[in-house]
């Protein structure tokens, strides 16, 4: 399993649009992507403005190859970009280890 790490800084003042935002987002373009297996959006405590989006895909490629390349990409972006003060900072990552 991959993990998609996402950080996000938002407008001043958007939380509550944001939030609603992702949310429909991931449930209603990225939850039908190839690949995807679950996601997790946490909100920073000392930043308002900034937020980590987990995405859990089967491989690299269901993100990077089939879920960039698609329409549904265009479409992510369109529900949640209007929100971002910077472009995010995406990264990918491998378990090594984990709590029993």
């Amino acid at each position: 399993m991959i993990l998609e790490l996402a950080d996000f800084s938002i407008q001043p003042g958007q939380n509550v649009a944001f939030e609603e935002a992702i949310q429909r987002g991931l449930k209603t373009v990225i939850a039908h992507a190839e690949g995807f297996e679950g996601f997790k959006v946490n909100h920073c405590i000392e930043n308002p403005q900034r937020y980590i989006l987990q995405i859990f895909w089967t491989t690299l490629e269901n993100h990077t190859v089939g879920f960039r390349g698609s329409p549904a990409f265009a479409e992510w972006r369109a529900i949640v970009g209007p929100f971002f003060a910077t472009p995010p900072v995406v990264e990918h990552f491998e378990l090594v280890a984990k709590s029993a």
